[in-house]
């Protein structure tokens, strides 16, 4: 069993992670800017906290003791880079000041590669205002890849398009490189509580260290 603090836990992503870590038998720490508003995350395994994941010291003060942390978190009322940026800082430093040495870091598939060297969102017709929400992911990736050797963080991008909120767990899933994965045999779509799967076994089992990593159905 591991201790696992997961920021934005309140989003879709973010409660998708919180289930599969409790389900396995992990204690999670969900931090959320309001609590008040996110009571339902509370229960068996689960602790709710307020925290902000910009901030190096508000991560360590809710990190510590942990084994393992997730990034879920997204903010809308600021700059896509501005936050992103401030989020890869304060995590790469606040955590390891506690003694957490593994990120899993929940990307987005449109800054994966459409073909060599060139990311989804830079491909020709690609709407400006999500090209400014990828560049964002981008230059927290960007963050990241600064960082020390001291935390071990691995960004999972999902495929670009609107993930299944609804789809059941299957526990299957493929990862690959920085670049989009070919549609798989059969695949219909990859859903948030696989996506969770990938994030959990990282944790678990960490096969990916300090890339961008493509995962899929």
């Amino acid at each position: 069993m591991s201790k696992v603090v997961i920021f934005g836990a309140g989003g879709r992503a973010g409660r998708h992670a919180v289930t599969e870590a409790v389900a396995r038998g992990h204690q999670v720490t969900a931090v959320v800017r309001d609590t008040a508003k996110h009571r339902s995350l509370a229960g068996d395994g689960v602790t709710v906290v307020s925290g902000d994941v910009t901030r190096a010291d508000s991560v360590a003060a809710v990190a510590s003791g942990h084994d393992a942390a997730i990034n879920a978190a997204a903010r809308l009322d600021m700059a896509s880079d501005e936050f992103y940026v401030s989020a890869a800082h304060a995590l790469s430093s606040g955590l390891p000041r506690v003694g957490v040495g593994r990120l899993l870091w929940i990307g987005i598939g449109t800054m994966l590669e459409a073909a060599p060297g060139v990311p989804v969102h830079d491909t020709p017709g690609f709407p400006e205002e999500g090209r400014a929400f990828s560049l964002g992911h981008a230059a927290g990736l960007d963050a990241l890849r600064t960082a020390g050797a001291e935390i071990d963080w691995l960004v999972l991008a999902p495929p670009p398009v609107v993930l299944d909120d609804e789809a059941p767990r299957t526990g299957r899933y493929r990862t690959g490189g920085g670049q989009v994965l070919p549609a798989g045999e059969g695949a219909s779509g990859f859903s948030y509580a696989d996506l969770a799967v990938a994030l959990v076994d990282e944790i678990e089992t960490p096969k990916h260290h300090r890339s961008l990593t493509a995962v899929a159905a």
